[in-house]
């Protein structure tokens, strides 16, 4: 399949940024209709600016989108992509073999948009194997599964969400101050986030948080969409430059670190977004726990190690001409990986919706996603079973 031309958005609507914020109401993604439906997506893009939602309407779309970071953060990566299949397939010839022949293409296709976010291939996989369980049924049928499986992942991601929240918040302290990197909120989810989940419980508990938030060069998904999401649901937030962490650190102000993920291996290492691993080094030295927060289908156990995760390279123009403002000499090499590697060894714990991984190695990640560990009686009861083990 060709590549994409510029972002086929069929509708928009423009809302002017007030300076209130984000509402709990504003939806990361929604998908619009029945099964000949449309994915509305929020452009993060003109946040904090604008508000402005776009309206996908296959999946060419679909995959600028991701490709641009309209759509960003591997939770929502993987629910865009599983609409974007749905949205493939409007078109799709009603013979079984040209209809899966089409669906190969149209996930293919839909792979090629970002390289590290490993949820974006879980749910490309997801959605490949719920219409391969439906072969000899008429294509509408299948085509009506799809959707249905696509709205499941989407539901799916929100429970997980709340429920990470709920495992994690028991290791924040009353009082806090906590760093955060990036976005892996609302914003990067179904809904409520990942690490800023666990803030947002213990928020609701009644623990006084404060939130540091790095801007997260060179996009600024920090400065833009953290800062700009903690606002808007009544957190205090400071934000910092990448390069303010180490002191702040050292002032005393952060009694803890925590971070979404890209793809987590094996033995825990993890891809985030690039600074994180300096975060993980930082808080080491500081003797301040870093903490990784992730839905189970973010960990890759086909890698063994982090060093073979794949890293996104992206365009030079993001570091010397951020946002169209030339702020480097014309010519000058550039390096610009999306994502950095942080080893097990510098995370403290990781906070899925099935429990706390802790410490975290090879054997405390499978006895959690398998369910082999004690979680039964809450996240305390995680913790003193897998440091025992």
């Amino acid at each position: 399949m060709p590549r994409a031309p510029a972002l086929a958005v069929s509708s928009w609507r423009t809302e002017r940024y007030s300076g209130s914020g984000m509402t709990r109401e504003v939806a990361t993604l929604e998908w619009i209709g029945d099964v000949d439906g449309n994915l509305r997506i929020l452009d993060q893009t003109r946040l904090p600016r604008e508000v402005v939602f776009r309206e996908c309407r296959d999946e060419r779309a679909v995959w600028e989108a991701i490709k641009t970071l309209q759509v960003r953060g591997a939770p929502a990566i993987g629910i865009a992509a599983a609409y974007g299949v749905c949205l493939g397939m409007k078109l799709a010839p009603n013979d079984e073999r040209g209809f899966f022949q089409r669906l190969e293409e149209v996930t293919s296709y839909l792979a090629s948009s970002r390289p590290t976010a490993v949820n974006l291939f879980w749910a490309l996989d997801r959605m490949r194997r719920r219409a391969d369980t439906l072969r000899g049924q008429p294509p509408e049928v299948i085509r009506k599964a799809l959707l249905k499986e696509a709205r499941a992942i989407h539901e799916e991601d929100r429970a997980l969400c709340h429920a990470i929240g709920r495992w994690g918040e028991s290791l924040i302290e009353d009082g806090s101050g906590v760093l955060t990197h990036c976005n892996a909120g609302g914003l990067a989810t179904a809904e409520y986030g990942t690490a800023l989940a666990v803030i947002y419980e213990a928020v609701a508990k009644g623990k006084r948080i404060h939130v540091y938030a790095d801007e997260t060069r060179p996009l600024l998904q920090g400065a833009r969409l953290t800062a700009w999401e903690l606002k808007a649901h009544g957190v205090p937030v400071t934000l910092i430059c990448d390069n303010m962490a180490a002191e702040v650190m050292k002032e005393g102000k952060v009694q803890a670190v925590i971070v979404g993920a890209d793809r987590i291996a094996a033995n825990g290492d993890t891809a985030n977004k690039i600074g994180t691993y300096g975060l993980a080094v930082l808080a080491r030295y500081h003797r301040i726990p870093f903490y990784v927060a992730a839905p189970s289908s973010t960990f890759d156990l086909q890698l063994s190690h982090g060093g073979l995760i794949p890293i996104e390279q992206r365009d030079p123009q993001e570091v010397t001409c951020p946002f169209g403002i030339p702020i480097a000499p014309e010519g000058v090499d550039v390096y610009n990986p999306a994502f950095d590697v942080t080893p097990a060894e510098l995370v403290t714990a990781i906070i899925c919706e099935k429990g706390v991984i802790r410490p975290v190695n090879r054997e405390t990640i499978a006895a959690v996603l398998t369910g082999a560990a004690d979680n039964s009686q809450g996240p305390q009861a995680a913790l003193k079973s897998s440091a025992n083990g």
